[in-house]
């Protein structure tokens, strides 16, 4: 399978706290690849060196290399901008824009110049909204603030608003965490879905969620990768007893 983004000798720290410890992965193209890990083992650290946004934390750095497409990431003449527009990230918990449901899917178009006039943007917003499966429950509301939706359905509104951009990766941290089971389907479907067009990188702590989700799951201890195999293997056949004991619930 062809690599979409390449992780090489990766090292991350808080200040003088390391925690991601000589990572190597590749996360292919088009493909649905799950971290897990328990609470505190770099998952989260992760995700976020795939489009910088470790980096507007306090006294965060990373040495080693991110390449996407086969481009260094860190490297000094990169536009950080343009990176988070092609690796988009979708928050733990939905994080609607303050503004109305049409407004939220826009935004992107606007600050991007994507779009000209009223009637491309109008077609765009129908058209990402449906992608997200969304369309038909706000149709008729589109002008009401998008925190009036319901939590799934902020959600998914995040994921149109994600992917209106016109990424080529999406990164979910968490992302059906605060969401009831009926939500959580529906995003998952969606996930599916996207597979078609995005290569999709999920941190979750839920095992059965990765098992139902993912291509490939990687395993993650201590700021270690410890395995990373097709999720078949992973959850059936592990090579190393850590993930073993990790998914048949001895430690983590």
């Amino acid at each position: 399978m062809e690599a979409h983004i390449q992780v090489r000798n990766l090292n991350a720290y808080y200040g003088k706290t390391q925690a991601l410890k000589n990572i190597n992965i590749e996360i292919p193209r088009r493909q649905i690849t799950v971290i897990m890990g328990p609470s505190g083992c770099g998952k989260t650290t992760l995700l976020k060196t795939f489009n910088r946004f470790l980096e507007l934390n306090d006294g965060a750095s990373v040495t080693g290399e991110v390449l996407v497409d086969e481009q260094d990431i860190y490297a000094k003449d990169v536009d950080v901008t343009e990176v988070r527009k092609r690796v988009g990230l979708l928050a733990q918990r939905p994080a609607p824009l303050p503004m109305s449901i049409y407004e939220n899917v826009a935004y992107g178009l606007h600050i991007h110049q994507m779009r000209k006039g009223k009637l491309e943007y109008k077609e765009a917003v129908k058209h990402y909204l449906e992608v997200a499966g969304l369309w038909d429950e706000v149709k008729k509301r589109l002008h009401e603030p998008a925190t009036g939706l319901s939590i799934g359905q902020q959600q998914r509104l995040c994921i149109a608003r994600a992917i209106a951009v016109e990424p080529e990766i999406i990164l979910m941290d968490e992302p059906c965490s605060a969401l009831d089971p009926i939500a959580t389907s529906k995003v998952e479907e969606l996930i599916f879905d996207l597979k078609k067009h995005f290569t999709i990188v999920i941190v979750t702590h839920n095992m059965q969620q990765a098992g139902r989700c993912s291509d490939l799951t990687a395993f993650f201890y201590l700021g270690r990768l410890i395995e990373m195999a097709k999720t078949e293997k992973i959850f059936t056949n592990p090579s190393i007893k850590q993930t073993e004991d990790y998914i048949t619930g001895r430690f983590g």
